[in-house]
């Protein structure tokens, strides 16, 4: 299986960015992991708020095959614990699952079109985080459930 997660907007912090990319590199060592930067919309200023989710939401779709398993990082998804969320991970690792993909949206969340997409939402925290955050969040997570399912001393009980 591989996985992919897709963010709106770049990561502007270095010190986030050098942390983000430890995380992936680490992530090398137990799956084909693979992150995608959307560029923020221009002249997004111009835009409603509707109307730029739409246009994120052309994006993120034009990035999803038919086949891929999307998941969306939304607070209104299920919370998981760690463990649980290596869980979720093994077992779509089971269903065979070509490519799952987890998607961080924008400012405004994600167009109707999208959730229409998804097969399924995640909570990473009811708190809201910058985009920028909840990518080293989820980077660092995704690791940790790798560890746990390989019983690594990384995370403990």
């Amino acid at each position: 299986m591989n996985i992919r997660l897709i963010a709106i907007g770049k990561t502007d912090h270095k010190s986030l960015h050098s942390l983000i990319e430890e995380y992936v590199k680490r992530l090398s060592f137990y799956i084909k992991f693979d992150m995608e930067i959307i560029p923020d919309i221009k002249n997004a200023k111009n835009l409603s708020e509707i109307q730029q989710k739409q246009k994120e939401g052309e994006l993120i779709l034009s990035k999803i095959s038919s086949s891929d398993f999307l998941i969306l990082l939304d607070e209104n998804g299920k919370s998981y614990n760690s463990i649980e969320f290596a869980e979720v991970i093994q077992k779509h690792m089971n269903s065979g699952i070509k490519t799952l993909v987890f998607v961080i949206g924008g400012p405004y969340g994600f167009s109707e079109s999208v959730y229409q997409n998804a097969k399924g939402k995640i909570s990473l925290s009811k708190m809201t985080f910058s985009h920028q955050i909840i990518r080293l969040f989820f980077t660092e997570q995704l690791y940790r459930a790798f560890t746990i399912l390989r019983n690594e001393p990384y995370h403990h009980q």
